[in-house]
């Protein structure tokens, strides 16, 4: 049995996408608690019908926590998390879908485990739960018996998991056809990810330095071409990328280009016309820090993420 704890603002698609997993695998029967027994209202309104109440149910083999943008941007509820650790002590398996590693964590069902949730809040669940290794580019990340995913959709990712643990991959393998998913999606979430996105630097100097690479992505931005704009020892400038940006100054020029070959890849040119325009001395070097960062090709890449449209004859 899968016991999932929903309550008012869960992210319907939480619920839905792992739910319909489990139903198509035809072996489990899933059963929605509250925490009072009350019915609850999901984040698009959608008004959600409860079996019962967390204290009626007994035992689960699968406890699932759905997320919602509520609680990464509030404290999780006191009732909402004695309601998750009262199941969890009831269930085989604990498993939080995306923003729900929040809720386990308040429940202190994550300490010293590792962790994944939605890349966006990762640094806010590092920073709620100091003992916990969050992962943030994983789609999900077992420790023991427990199980959280990354954003929404990786919870169908997450349920086709344990069903290819409970049943085999005939069975996780037939469930991902008929839905018409991956059932091992390649790389991680930093193929859906702006990793550039924050704060810019704070010392003038030093957004003078990525103001120009940005500008300008294919100029010749090696350690010591950089240091002489500023007039500055390279030591210096190595020491303002680590202090300011947490990063080196050719690991910041490598972002910008991949950040660009990806923008071009998405517009459609070829990915020798990307590693061109995006300053890449050459198609292999893009390559490799494609594989590095999303473990897939950008031939890959484009194929996943150009467009959701197929041709149609006619």
């Amino acid at each position: 049995m899968v016991a999932v704890l929903v309550y008012d603002g869960v992210t319907l698609l939480d619920v839905a996408g792992p739910a319909e997993v489990f139903k198509q695998a035809g072996a489990y029967r899933t059963v929605l608690l509250s925490p009072t027994g009350s019915d609850v209202t999901s984040n698009l309104g959608v008004r959600i019908a409860v079996d019962g109440a967390v204290s009626a149910e007994r035992a689960s083999d699968v406890l699932l926590v759905p997320g919602s943008d509520l609680y990464p941007r509030a404290p999780v509820p006191a009732d909402l998390a004695d309601a998750a650790r009262m199941l969890a002590a009831r269930a085989g398996r604990v498993v939080s879908i995306c923003t729900g590693a929040f809720i386990l964590a308040a429940a202190g069902l994550l300490d010293g485990k590792r962790a994944t949730t939605h890349w966006k809040v990762a640094g806010e669940l590092a920073a709620r739960c100091p003992t916990c290794h969050v992962e943030p580019d994983a789609i999900y990340v077992r420790d023991g018996t427990t199980y959280t995913s990354a954003g929404v959709t990786a919870g169908i990712d997450l349920a086709l998991a344990l069903v290819e643990e409970d049943h085999g991959p005939d069975v996780a393998r037939s469930v991902a056809r008929s839905m018409v998913v991956y059932m091992q999606r390649a790389g991680g979430q930093s193929q859906f990810s702006a990793p550039l996105e924050g704060p810019p630097p704070r010392s003038p100097a030093l957004r003078k330095i990525t103001d120009l690479v940005t500008a300008n992505p294919r100029g010749d931005h090696s350690l010591d071409e950089l240091a002489k704009h500023l007039n500055v020892s390279t030591r210096q400038l190595t020491r303002l990328f680590r202090d300011e940006l947490s990063t080196t100054p050719a690991r910041y020029v490598e972002n910008i280009r991949f950040d660009m070959a990806r923008a071009l890849l998405d517009q459609g040119h070829t990915a020798t016309q990307a590693a061109s325009r995006a300053g890449f001395p050459s198609y292999e070097s893009m390559r490799r820090v494609f594989a590095r960062k999303l473990s897939i090709s950008p031939a890959a890449y484009q194929r996943r993420f150009r467009t959701t449209r197929r041709a149609v004859a006619g």
